[in-house]
């Protein structure tokens, strides 16, 4: 389903006079408000293809209708997505789910709806019916040779397909663990993932990045062989210069503290990419924002903070993509809700004092600093927000413009009410 930029532009001249008032008071009190607003134009993050259908549980799916097909309907769900909040610039594909059987065509139609292609994502955490080798007891960890070359493989072949589409990364996230004492030797299951990994390693184009995903638990609860930011660090260091540690939000215990992780994999040169999430307990994969705003206002201060100490640039030298599981809601307005999470955090942590900051750090005032990081999270920037994606062609508020022309019922009327993804 298509959007026409003329109901945009109506649903944008309705609300200019009440949005004009309210982003005139807010930039007033804003510095450099002009400066943010491009950073926040130009900050684009990906949506990946599994996010498109309705999630679900270890117990059950419940479908919510009108869910893509296929590849080219996902395409579709992000270009629509895009066409709302000028945010979402970019699709990442899950293989063996999502396999173009024409490249050209896939490379034009992503083109049509302004899309680019993220990081690519291989799967070796579950069966597919043709495969000759199981990976229960893992993939790249696995005792037998067979099994891990097929693992190897399959990332390779990941590759190749990224490489038709102009992807210029993957992401590999393993499974592999033990559910019980004594079932796994540590050391060995390293050395063999790390041998699997060097192999697909040397698969990558010299512009391509491998980000090393880490997972606490699920589905493996004794142990996981890449289980945190230490082991996806030491195999990055192991692996080269174009391999780097990816941070979920959701992979950790409860509690960890993931802005000092960030800082850290900053300051070592090691962080390639984000998946955005929320949790109460663990790896929920609840909408971004929806549970603990502050955390992620602070985590957006650590990046934006060790970005610039390293004279990065936020938009591109980073990967930023949504990885969230809609068991509930419609699939896209989730979607909608967690980018507009994304940059009012983003927004925030720009309004930092920076200097202020380092002088309360370096004096030791705890009470000031304290004060600095509260005052720019309290600061509601979401007319700014608002502002950015006015000006590159967005709809000032997009899940009331999505709700007022109907898309989920639209999309049930052409795709059907039993449609299911493909994916998870």
């Amino acid at each position: 389903m298509l959007i026409e930029k003329y109901k945009i532009d109506a649903h944008n001249s309705d609300l200019q006079a009440e949005h004009s008032r309210r982003f005139d008071f807010t930039a007033a009190g804003i510095k450099n408000a002009k400066g943010i607003i491009e950073k926040l134009k130009d900050f684009q993050i990906a949506v990946p293809s599994w996010a498109l259908g309705t999630g679900g549980t270890r117990f059950g799916r419940f479908s919510g209708g009108g869910e893509p097909r296929n590849i080219e309907e996902k395409i579709e769900d992000v270009g629509l997505l895009h066409s709302l909040n000028k945010s979402g610039g970019a699709i990442s594909l899950h293989i063996p789910w999502d396999i173009p059987k024409d490249y050209k065509a896939i490379k034009a139609l992503a083109a049509q709806h302004g899309l680019r292609f993220d990081a690519m994502n291989s799967n070796t955490f579950q069966d597919q019916p043709d495969q000759e080798e199981s990976y229960k007891f893992g993939s790249l960890q696995h005792t037998d040779k067979a099994v891990r070359k097929q693992a190897v493989q399959h990332n390779i072949d990941v590759i190749k397909h990224g490489v038709e589409l102009g992807s210029d990364s993957i992401t590999v996230w393993l499974s592999d663990g033990s559910c019980f004492p004594g079932q796994l030797n540590f050391r060995k299951a390293f050395q063999r993932t790390l041998e699997g990994l060097q192999e697909i390693y040397a698969a990558l184009p010299d512009n391509w990045k491998m980000f090393v995903e880490y997972k606490a638990f699920e589905p493996n609860f004794y142990s996981m062989t890449v289980g945190d930011w230490g082991q996806s660090l030491l195999y990055a260091n192991k692996l080269g210069p174009k391999a780097y540690t990816l941070v979920d939000l959701g992979h950790h215990l409860p509690n960890a503290n993931i802005e000092q992780i960030v800082a850290l994999l900053l300051n070592e040169g090691k962080l390639g990419g984000f998946h955005f999430n929320d949790s109460k307990y663990g790896d929920d994969d609840l909408t971004v924002g929806s549970i603990n705003p502050y955390q992620l206002f602070l985590i957006f201060h650590e990046l934006v903070e060790g970005m610039d100490a390293r004279k990065m640039n936020h938009a591109t030298d980073l990967g930023w993509m949504i990885d969230a599981s809609h068991n509930v809601k419609d699939p896209l307005e989730d979607l909608l809700q967690s980018i507009e999470a994304i940059k009012i955090a983003y927004a925030q942590s720009l309004l930092v004092d920076a200097d202020a900051l380092a002088k309360a750090q370096d004096t030791n005032d705890v009470a000031k600093a304290q004060e600095i990081l509260q005052d720019a999270y309290r600061t509601d920037v979401r007319p700014l927000v608002a502002e950015a994606r006015l000006q590159a062609g967005g709809a000032l508020h997009p899940i009331a413009l999505y709700r007022s022309l109907k898309v989920r019922e639209n999309l049930i009327n052409e795709r059907g009410l039993k449609t299911v993804a493909t994916g998870l």
